[in-house]
């Protein structure tokens, strides 16, 4: 091949300067695909990728952004929360060493497959030459030379590839982006790069560097599927449509708005679709499930048709099998992937969210659900409104707050553009619930992993790209001992986030859980252990608010609901990182689960405890339904 038509580089800079021009379209707007690079560097990335970001991350215009992260998974979870906050239109990557740093990335890795968000992953890998045997951090296999850590990455991955030879690089490169722009295949892709191959030279043709395009695409639904799917609804007395997270990531929000306007199909919606329609929507039933709202759990349980939109139905929405119940039910399923529309043993209508619920209102133009079904819903909406208002309501603003009572403080302070972001404890459940969301960006729940440290990262991520948009990571405080690292970065890049610290002395949610299924909350408090070996003993002298502020944090301690109230005025002006820290009052003030959710418990045993958690548990496995 002639000088002219190729540039030498080495492996590391030709994908840096591949990914620096690769690009989405959607509904004519483009975007970069791959737009920065997080990374943590060691010897299995420093002089290969790590020397590329530099020449390539420096200087005004920088081809590939670079941003510093202290914790491998948590940087994955930053460029999830990126993602998440673009609809998926815009992912970022991460770079680690080989051995622990490649390892790390796997909790984050599954978090993005399963939440359907793409990452790119490029860890270091083991010399492909083995030039020394082994490495250090190496993984010996007796039987399989070539396996190495990154390989734990595989079942986690969408994509997954070792790039062993520099011209392998091309064609692995291209089906990496392929896979992170395809709606119906993204997810976390992984190029694990062996550090020797990483710096090695080779000529690239100058066409792998030309600006690339992937259009995101927006797949119409079969007309079959969509004259079965119009058929059902017009034939069902008590439709019921579940939103999932599909509807926001193909931005379907006003088409489904339009549609319940249309229809008065009333609208539920999973932690990921929360925000699909405004809480003020006479059709919005709020949460479903398990953590969902009594009225749309009632009529869940009465519904004879379930539309199913952009949702993978999770055991907490269809509560462990449990909540749609009545005799003759039937489900439809709209949903960009044939997997997902299938679940259920449903009619299917395959395609983008937006697309199909437009072609369903069309279809289905002149039809309405029957006034007194509307009456209903709408009358338990009212009702369950009043026991929103019980629970954030403080008629003392002199005593402890409750969880409920800082979620209502919340909730009087942000506004529509304002992103509040959870993943796990107790709050998810209460906010599902509770929470009135203003605007399809506003309620940002990772509960596909419900893993505890995203909040932080995931509250970095999204301020990257949204800057100008106040935003808020609320966390318990096991959740913030699992992972408050990433305070350091935000400190560093300048960035606004909000941080509210709820101190409750431990594990909330699981010991509330763990005392229902006869485990008696043992080891889920943050205490002293006791002579009889429980940590029952007195709270640990932990000082969280402490700890924040020395990572770099502005922190405003509120010990009353109305210092909370100022600090969370104050915290939303700030342009600074800024900690609000609370320790609630334990008194559980949320309305309790309106469905149920299998947790298994002990058979035998030899506490009164957990033999009566087995007789309530075996009475509510009875009422599973396997829907075929």
């Amino acid at each position: 091949m002639s000088e002219s038509t190729t540039r030498r580089l080495t492996v590391a800079q030709a994908l840096v300067r591949f990914l620096s021009v690769q690009y989405t379209e959607r509904d004519g707007v483009r975007r970069r695909l791959i737009a920065g690079t997080w990374g943590i560097f060691g010897h299995g990335n420093v002089a290969g990728i790590g020397q590329a970001l530099m020449e390539a991350g420096i200087g005004d215009g920088a081809a590939m952004p670079f941003h510093q992260g202290r914790n491998e998974q948590a940087m994955v979870h930053a460029a999830v929360g990126y993602a998440r906050q673009l609809n998926r239109l815009s992912a970022q990557a991460v770079t680690t060493s080989i051995g622990p740093g490649a390892t790390n990335l796997v909790t984050g890795a599954a978090l993005a497959t399963i939440n359907r968000l793409p990452v790119l992953l490029l860890p270091g890998d083991y010399f492909a030459t083995r030039p020394a045997d082994p490495l250090l951090q190496q993984l010996e296999h007796p039987v399989e030379a070539d396996l190495s850590v990154n390989d734990t990455l595989r079942p986690v991955s969408r994509y997954f590839d070792r790039v062993t030879r520099p011209e392998a690089l091309i064609p692995s490169a291209l089906n990496a982006m392929r896979v992170l722009a395809d709606p119906a295949e993204t997810g976390a892709v992984t190029l694990a790069l062996p550090q020797d191959v990483q710096a090695e030279a080779y000529d690239w043709p100058e066409e792998f560097f030309a600006d690339r395009v992937w259009r995101v695409r927006r797949p119409v639904p079969d007309p079959v599927e969509l004259e079965e799917a119009a058929r059902a609804i017009r034939s069902a007395a008590r439709p019921l449509l579940v939103a999932g997270g599909g509807v926001h990531h193909s931005e379907a929000e006003e088409a489904l708005r339009a549609l319940a306007d249309a229809t008065g199909i009333p609208v539920a919606s999973t932690q990921a679709g929360k925000g699909s329609l405004r809480h003020d929507h006479p059709a919005d039933l709020g949460g479903i499930g398990h953590t969902g709202t009594a009225v749309c759990d009632d009529i869940a349980r009465a519904a004879d048709l379930v539309i199913g939109v952009g949702t993978r139905y999770s055991d907490f929405t269809t509560a462990s099998g449990t909540l749609f119940q009545h005799p003759g039910v039937r489900f439809l399923n709209l949903n960009i992937t044939a997997f997902d529309s299938h679940k259920l043993a449903a009619r299917t209508v395959v395609g983008d969210a937006r697309a199909a619920l437009e072609a369903l209102g069309a279809a289905l133009d002149g039809h309405r659900v029957d006034s007194a079904y509307e009456a209903e819903y709408r009358a338990g909406k009212e009702a369950w409104e009043r026991v929103v208002e019980s629970a954030y309501r403080a008629d003392d603003d002199g005593a402890v707050p409750t969880q409920t009572q800082l979620l209502g403080a919340l909730d009087a302070v942000v506004g529509g553009e304002d992103v509040v972001i959870n993943a796990a404890g107790s709050l998810p459940g209460d906010m599902h619930k509770l929470w009135r969301a203003r605007s399809p960006r506003q309620y940002h729940l990772e509960y596909g992993y419900s893993c505890m440290g995203y909040e932080i990262p995931a509250a970095i991520g999204v301020q990257q790209a949204a800057p100008d948009t106040p935003v808020w990571a609320l966390v318990g405080d096991g959740t913030y001992l699992m992972m408050p690292t990433e305070i350091v970065t935000a400190v560093q890049e300048g960035l606004p986030v909000n941080l509210v610290l709820v101190q409750n002395h431990g594990y909330a949610s699981i010991g509330g859980l763990s005392e229902s299924v006869g485990g008696e909350r043992f080891g889920t408090a943050y205490r002293y252990r006791a002579a009889d070996g429980t940590f029952s003993g007195a709270p640990l002298p932990v000082d969280l608010a402490a700890n924040a502020a020395s990572l770099g944090m502005d922190v405003l301690r509120a010990k009353t609901v109305r210092e909370l109230r100022e600090a969370l005025v104050t915290a939303r002006a700030s342009d600074r990182p800024t900690c609000v820290y609370v320790e609630t009052d334990p008194a559980a003030t949320a309305p309790p689960a309106e469905a149920w959710w299998d947790v298994p418990v002990a058979e035998v045993a030899s506490r009164e405890a957990a033999s009566s958690a087995r007789e309530r548990y075996e009475r509510d496995v009875a009422a599973r339904r396997r829907h075929l």
